[in-house]
């Protein structure tokens, strides 16, 4: 019997890219030390679709069988219901199929039947609670707890999160923050294997190094920055935790400081969304660019970068968080501007010298901001790309993953 088969369930699709810069290359390291996947992911069809022979390319000469299945979106909390089954099913027909020795699951859904699957078929139970999910949907915004079902749905939710850390057999989080909380938790048994492993970043792809210059200033002319603009950037989705009303109101300070400034948001939709809320403070549309782009995109175009930015809600569940654009930006030696009470954001930044951070949204913080980057500060990029290598990159990640895996299926 082959003691390293593992299946890896995901509620979030392989096409979306959570799943291709947050599942797939962990799992493509952990084969190269001897692990077989069967990988059971839920698709959205529009995702699946455009991103598919991607997915699959991506997958080719590792020892990963992806089984997809669709994602259920509405009606609300039925259709959940309705995923659920069809993951139990289907882990289910896969652990009696292949001989699965463990299953490994993201939070949330997938822990649900993760540990249903320990219960049923007695193979180990690996944790990975990369955020605190039910925390999670009410700060931002998914789960009304005026709304009485939904109060329902959260208390529900809370008490198998807490089952799921008494049953588990090894447990990884993204953040310190977040382990110290685990550890003074109830459900936590203090002989369970727990590792740390932030969110990763591809050194490899995000390296200034590999920029071309002709694209570049191909990118230049097409966004219309001038050599002389001072750009401040902002990857990633807009909305829930991510405050965009606060950025908003911080770049038009900086604008009113420095009015060569523009900025660019590398965003996958809701365009319309960041110039509405743009124009309500005061920054007119020359001063915003939009664009979408795939993930080979995304490092030429944090390039044209001065600074990144990004304020997340400082609330409970982001203690759990590790922002993946954080190691992407760093790892293209930009400085960025943030706040504190998100993971161990704050402390990263301040360990590598690599930005900003904001305690407050006020008007003396942003001016000491501003006034701290219209003082020319410069910053050291390549120590910025070392301190995403410590702390962010892949290798350290599988390396950690792996001292895990170990101890549960040797």
């Amino acid at each position: 019997m082959n003691k390293k088969q593992v299946l890896f369930i995901s509620y979030d699709g392989m096409t979306d890219p959570l799943g291709q810069s947050q599942v797939i290359p962990y799992l493509q390291g952990l084969c190269k030390k001897g692990y077989t996947f069967f990988l059971l992911s839920c698709e959205k069809k529009e995702a699946y679709n455009q991103n598919k022979e991607t997915v699959i390319q991506l997958l080719t000469g590792y020892n990963i069988e992806w089984v997809p299945i669709w994602y259920t979106k509405k009606p609300p909390i039925l259709s959940t219901l309705y995923d659920v089954l069809k993951l139990k099913q289907k882990a289910k027909q896969l652990c009696k199929q292949h001989a699965i020795q463990m299953v490994h699951t993201r939070p949330g859904i997938p822990s649900m039947v993760g540990l249903w699957l320990k219960n049923k078929c007695g193979v180990k139970f690996l944790n990975d609670i990369r955020e605190f999910y039910a925390d999670s949907r009410v700060d931002g915004g998914m789960w009304n707890l005026k709304n009485p079902l939904y109060k329902i749905v959260y208390s529900s939710f809370k008490k198998r999160e807490n089952e799921q850390l008494k049953n588990s057999d090894g447990i990884v989080c993204l953040t310190y923050a977040a382990d110290k909380i685990i550890q003074q938790s109830n459900g936590y048994q203090k002989n369970t294997p727990l590792q740390v492993i932030p969110c990763s970043v591809d050194i490899d792809l995000f390296n200034p190094a590999n920029i071309n210059a002709e694209t570049k200033i191909a990118l230049s002319t097409e966004l219309n920055i001038a050599a002389d603009d001072f750009v401040v950037t902002y990857l990633g989705s807009i909305g829930g935790w991510y405050l965009t009303a606060e950025m908003m109101e911080f770049c038009k300070k900086l604008s009113d400081a420095k009015p060569n400034t523009k900025f660019l948001f590398i965003s996958p939709h809701r365009h319309n969304e960041i110039l509405d809320a743009a124009a309500k403070y005061g920054l007119t549309p020359n001063k915003i660019i939009t664009k979408k782009a795939t993930r080979n995109q995304v490092p030429d175009l944090l390039s044209l970068s001065n600074y990144a930015i990004f304020f997340i809600k400082p609330c409970f569940s982001k203690q759990s968080s590790s922002p993946t654009k954080h190691g992407e930006i760093m790892a293209m030696g930009i400085p960025v501007i943030t706040n504190s009470g998100v993971g161990d954001v704050a402390e990263i930044v301040t360990k590598y010298s690599s930005g900003i951070v904001l305690d407050a949204f006020n008007e003396q913080t942003y001016e000491a901001a501003i006034a701290h980057i219209s003082s020319n500060q410069n910053y050291d990029a390549t120590k910025i790309r070392n301190g995403a290598i410590a702390f962010y990159s892949l290798q350290n990640a599988v390396e950690k993953y792996a001292i895990l895996y170990n101890k549960l299926l040797d």
